[in-house]
């Protein structure tokens, strides 16, 4: 048995592909101080490991340590208590945080055992409800003019009607030349969206409707909903029939019915033979695919990137810098939120969520703790795909590698499983 020591080399997740559960690693020896984690992925699917380049640890462990194919070393974990400035994480990475966003793990193979809660008696019920509600939605809506072109699509803007006679606005990418093969919904982060961005379909020949759900950016502001994620994420709590996470979702339903109802390619979506949709969503948008897509048939595959709202109750008790410490803070003063939090929890949704489906979970995210992006993986009830990224929420060297990678697994995956109109 081999041995390396840790404090000349770098170790690297494997960009290929997993496809048998061994593992995936490389190691980049006298490149850097430090030593990143290798990922082996063992589970009923596929897994993709993402490239984590070279991230510099602060404090890696000294000396040697045993090393086999196939074994992934353990990093030392994280001391609790008060945590130093500049402290570093079990994952590689130095940060100001006073938590770990790593939150102890430190491999994938640990996170991959996290389990969704499981779901109130009428879960089902509550969501298929929504559901018939917001596909009674006439949802009208109007293109714009063209704001953008760029990368073979028109960029138009576009408003459309959603439950509760709330108008929402948004854009629509159409292809500049050709018919439209594809449509996606592409759901945004919690801090809405005001541009188009660099959200285009990953298919040629796509329609893409880019909505912004209600109260989040400009073109979704509604009435007195306020508009910052921490307090956007506890309007309506009191209540799973007021909580403005579920009319987000409806939001996302009837983005869908306008993108069918303005494309004519697209509008037998669902039907036999027709073309089915795909969905993309990071962050909030991730969640809230997650919670939305169990219930559609118009859509054939999706792709959630760190999903949030998984598993509440692990949630509710790990620190964050995202919206889930204004539900952390709110619950330690209403502990009842928990009842309307399980209607509302991802990784349940992802039990009944049939779709194929591809999730880039992160390993260290300050924003949304990886055990909950994880948990919506784990809970997938189909086909499902993993991307590991090194982090999420948190910029570091390598990112763009990650990024690219994560762009053209995206094309590959729904380039296999969505069928081409026409």
């Amino acid at each position: 048995m081999g041995s390396i020591d840790l404090t000349a080399a770098t170790w690297r997740k494997s960009s290929h592909s997993n496809q048998d559960g061994g593992a995936c690693l490389e190691v980049a020896a006298l490149v850097q101080r430090g030593g990143h984690l290798g990922a082996s992925l063992p589970h009923r699917n596929r897994a993709v490991c993402g490239t984590t380049g070279d991230v510099t640890d602060s404090s890696p462990p000294a000396g040697r340590i045993p090393w086999r194919p196939g074994v992934h070393p353990r990093r030392i974990p994280a001391t609790t208590g008060v945590y130093p400035r500049r402290m570093a994480s079990p994952v590689a990475f130095a940060h100001d945080f006073p938590f770990d966003p790593a939150y102890g793990y430190t491999a994938p193979d640990q996170l991959l055992h996290i389990p969704a809660p499981p779901a109130p008696a009428d879960f089902e019920a509550f969501w298929r409800d929504r559901y018939a509600r917001a596909r009674a939605v006439s949802t009208r809506p109007v293109l714009g003019p063209v704001e953008e072109e760029r990368e073979g699509v028109r960029i138009h803007g576009i408003t459309y009607t959603s439950v509760g006679g709330v108008r929402l606005g948004g854009w629509l990418a159409l292809p500049a030349e050709g018919p439209v093969r594809y449509g996606f919904v592409v759901g945004h982060g919690y801090g809405g969206r005001q541009e188009p961005g660099r959200d285009l379909p990953p298919l040629p020949g796509s329609a893409a409707i880019l909505p912004c759900v209600r109260g989040m950016g400009e073109r979704g502001r509604v009435g007195s909903i306020p508009d910052l994620a921490d307090e956007h994420v506890l309007y309506g709590i009191g209540s799973r029939d007021s909580y403005v996470i579920g009319e987000c979702v409806a939001d996302l339903w009837c983005a869908a019915s306008a993108l069918t109802d303005l494309v004519p390619e697209l509008a037998g979506a669902g039907h036999p033979g027709a073309p089915r949709l795909g969905y993309l969503g990071e962050s909030f948008g991730g969640g809230l695919g997650a919670l939305a897509l169990p219930w559609e048939s118009r859509f054939g595959a999706a792709q959630l990137t760190v999903p949030t709202f998984g598993n509440h109750p692990l949630r509710l008790t790990l620190p964050c810098t995202g919206s889930g410490e204004a539900v952390r803070a709110r619950h330690r003063e209403h502990p009842e939120v928990a009842d309307v939090l399980r209607y509302f929890d991802a990784a349940t949704a992802a039990t009944r969520l049939e779709l194929p489906t591809l999730v880039a979970a992160a390993l260290f995210d300050p924003s949304v703790p990886p055990p909950g992006q994880f948990a919506v993986y784990n809970a997938l009830a189909g086909e499902r795909e993993l991307q590991v990224l090194s982090a999420g929420h948190f910029p570091y060297r390598g990112m763009t590698a990650e990024a690219a990678e994560l762009d053209a697994n995206r094309t590959r995956f729904f380039g296999e499983r969505l069928t081409a109109a026409g």
